[in-house]
């Protein structure tokens, strides 16, 4: 079975009810990708919490190691990392409450996505999360 995303309808209730974001891979260099969308994901009003051990802060935000080390509760995990490392971002995922995976756009990993489902949680890959909202919540 290959992996499939939610509906628009699914992506759209996602966003209306998040508040926070943990942000797997974000850099604190303004000129990447993913500085860029987290920085318009918290102008949107969310709350983002940089995951990535090499940063001690972006975005004012205190960043943290892994995913296992936030502590508080994650609404979406949202993923810029190479697809070969998604499977070890998901087993972090795991160890969390949080069940939405969003692995951004050009980021699919099958192996991932099945250990994922099997834990219940709602998987989204190949997705720009900055242009879904824009899409579905503008």
């Amino acid at each position: 079975m290959t992996w499939e995303n939610p509906t628009n309808e699914e992506l759209r209730r996602i966003l209306v009810t998040a508040k926070t974001i943990a942000v797997v891979g974000l850099s604190n260099n303004s000129e990447r990708t993913s500085y860029q969308i987290a920085k318009i994901m918290q102008r949107e009003g969310y709350r983002i919490i940089p995951v990535n051990p090499t940063v001690q802060e972006v975005l004012g935000e205190q960043a943290y190691p892994s995913l296992a080390e936030v502590p508080e509760p994650i609404d979406i995990i949202n993923v810029f990392r190479r697809p070969e490392f998604l499977p070890e971002v998901a087993k972090d995922a795991a160890q969390t409450n949080c069940k939405i995976f969003w692995a951004q756009q050009g980021i699919v990993n099958e192996d991932a996505y099945h250990y994922l489902k099997q834990r219940d949680f709602t998987v989204i890959m190949d997705l720009c999360i900055k242009v879904v909202h824009a899409v579905l919540l503008k």
